[in-house]
């Protein structure tokens, strides 16, 4: 940083930093789009003062907390919210109206996801895991200055279509992604690709030093049961894996009653380097072996009750230690791309499902910035998200919540932080502000 470049504080009063304790009357000082000092707003002006560092300030009379993350979404289907005004039965149903949306001519798919950016900056999300299925909307994060990574969706690929040429189209597509954000493949679903592209998309992105990115445990057909001959039991699971299944569907369609988490282990997909959207049929062995692998889930609780779907189990993941974080999805099964609409459905979620200690408002809000930021690998490091501490990226969101006292207000931006975002600033730039 040049000690002759701009610096800015950011006073509020009431300052999350999420990596630190709040701080009442706090600041965060931002030189050259990254953080310089954050603590007691005197205590960082004196310090610039007697450093002789000249500066201006700009106060909030609310909250200050590090942009949010949005760990799953799709802004490409931002113009396909018709598909989300109606509750379906599972997700065949919803599907099945999501492809006569999808297959209509016209689509701008560019706009689609500029507009998604948009409303997202309106929200206080400054970075997103987006899948991307459309090339036109791969730009949609960067042409946004937003953080995150752009996920080229890979989907129904069969072992037979897994070509050389296939392979080297995928190759071709995450080389073509523009960047800054960073760059990942989501090879969809383990129901809509065989096992050879399930093999081998992930070798490809480690190749590549990249990210990925897979949609699981969401639909129906992905849950466990007993299958036949005790396939699914405890002392079936080192034999599934020998009937050398062509896919997934494959298993279910021979009564065999895996769940999808384990189908996908076996292939190698999970690890630190990649995340999960939904986790909802996960028991207690598919969640200790996406802990074991380092493995964050995504929870999109809006998206998975619009489809028709069970609640991911919450409370389990808290009380077991499961890295979390929040994703809205797209508007084609989401009334808003707002991530603490998502949040305060989790909070309820979870107090249903029995979770009761008094840290759940604390740790849903890290799960939408800091865990946000480490399913996707951002959260460490020097372009390091979510959070507010020294050296990190400066991005900054306000929200219009009375910040008297700092418990009150958590448990309101948590339980009711829709529609609150007011200022949104990404590496030391303005993007958003109510005007």
């Amino acid at each position: 940083m040049s000690n002759d470049s701009q610096v800015t504080v950011y006073s509020a009063a009431l300052v999350f930093p999420v990596t630190s304790p709040r701080i009442a009357d706090g600041a965060v000082a931002v030189q050259d789009g990254r953080i310089l000092h954050v603590g007691d707003r005197q205590w960082v002006t004196e310090t610039l003062a007697a450093r002789g560092v000249t500066f201006e300030e700009e106060h909030w009379d609310g909250v200050l907390a590090p942009g949010l993350v949005n760990a799953h979404t799709h802004l490409q289907y931002t113009h396909m919210a018709e598909v989300a005004t109606r509750n379906y039965r599972g997700f065949d149903d919803w599907g099945d109206a999501f492809d006569v949306a999808y297959e209509k001519s016209g689509h701008d798919w560019a706009a689609a996801a500029a507009e998604g950016a948009r409303l997202s900056l309106a929200a206080g999300v400054t970075a997103a895991a987006d899948v991307v299925t459309d090339q036109a909307a791969l730009s949609a994060l960067h042409d946004a200055g937003m953080h995150g990574i752009a996920y080229w969706e890979v989907y129904g690929k069969s072992n037979a279509d897994w070509s050389r040429e296939a392979r080297e189209e995928v190759r071709a597509q995450i080389r073509s992604i523009p960047t800054p954000p960073g760059a990942g493949v989501s090879p969809h679903a383990p129901y809509s690709l065989e096992v050879q592209p399930l093999l081998e998309i992930p070798d490809i992105v480690r190749e590549e030093g990249l990210r990925l990115h897979i949609h699981l445990a969401e639909a129906h057909m992905e849950r466990e049961f007993d299958g036949i001959d005790g396939y699914a039991g405890p002392a079936g699971h080192g034999s599934w894996p020998e009937l050398g299944a062509d896919s997934f569907r494959a298993l279910r369609s021979h009564g065999i009653g895996v769940s999808s988490t384990q189908f996908v282990d076996h292939l190698g997909v999970l690890g630190p380097d990649c995340h999960i959207a939904h986790g909802v049929y996960v028991n207690a062995e598919d969640r200790a072996l996406l802990r074991a692998r380092g493995t964050s889930v995504a929870l999109c609780p809006r998206s998975n009750e619009v489809i028709g779907l069970d609640m991911p189990p919450v409370a389990d993941y808290l009380r077991e230690g499961n890295p979390i974080a929040v994703g809205t999805d797209s508007l084609s099964s989401s009334p808003s791309l707002d991530l603490l609409a998502d949040v305060g459905m989790l909070y309820r979620v979870a107090r249903d499902q029995g979770y009761h200690a008094a840290d759940l408002h604390q740790r849903l809000f890290i799960a939408a910035t800091l865990g946000g930021a480490a399913a996707l690998g951002l959260h460490v490091g020097p372009d390091r998200i979510g959070q507010l501490g020294v050296g990190a990226v400066a991005d900054l969101a306000f929200f219009d919540v009375p910040a008297k006292d700092p418990d009150v207000a958590l448990a309101d931006l948590v339980e009711d932080g829709a529609g609150r975002a007011v200022r949104t600033i990404i590496a030391g730039v303005e993007r958003y502000r109510v005007v």
